[in-house]
């Protein structure tokens, strides 16, 4: 699992509901079966890789502090093309059999510099189509599905959350549901997205 996370300014009136909901998402996850490492990495306007490859056991609190503008296109290409090549430098026997990729933001792209959108829409297609990553698109003050599938992500996948604590809560509950059934499922086999009552939890005053 790679998660990336915007920082941006934005997040403060949120940052303690999304701490709250990565670590919840986390704790799900860690009730399933299998072996999961996961990385995170944050951006604004700089790009961090807070950790990578930690065994789902030992992944610690989420510590957001929020600041600086959003270059969500070069997050994604870097993250993207990062892990993509950490993988390919691996054994065949050592690579994961589930590649899933969540990408959590709360507002337009503005001030990216090496990444383009139509870019972005390449990478995240070709590590669908040709590796069957799995990506996980969640937006406020956006329309998630709509702007995720310029990217290139599935509507399936795509989700619209309210940026409040109910909002937040309900995206991260939903994701972690999603995410359980993409790793139980066999790889390439169809798993159901987002479904309707996961979206109006996102976006309880809508």
């Amino acid at each position: 699992m790679a998660v990336l996370l915007d920082r941006s300014g934005s997040m403060h009136s949120i940052k303690s509901d999304t701490e709250g909901g990565f670590d919840a998402y986390i704790a799900e996850q860690r009730k399933q079966s299998g072996d999961v490492v996961v990385t995170l990495a944050q951006f604004d306007d700089h790009y961090d890789r807070v950790y990578t490859n930690t065994p789902i056991e030992k992944v610690p609190p989420l510590d957001l502090q929020p600041r600086g503008v959003t270059a969500l296109y070069d997050g994604i290409g870097r993250l993207t093309t990062e892990i993509g090549e950490e993988l390919a430098a691996k054994p065949e026997q050592e690579r994961p059999g589930t590649v899933i990729v969540v990408v959590l933001t709360d507002g337009h792209e503005n001030a990216s510099k090496d990444w383009t959108h139509t870019a972005v829409r390449e990478v995240i297609t070709h590590q669908e189509r040709d590796y069957g990553w799995q990506f996980v698109f969640l937006g406020a003050n956006i329309d998630a599905v709509a702007i995720g599938q310029q990217l290139g992500f599935n509507p399936a996948s795509s989700i619209t959350y309210a940026p409040s604590p109910a909002g937040v809560s309900g995206a991260f509950a939903a994701a972690a549901k999603y995410t359980s059934r993409l790793r139980a499922a066999p790889k390439g086999a169809a798993v159901e997205g987002f479904s309707e009552s996961d979206r109006a939890q996102a976006m309880p005053d809508a």
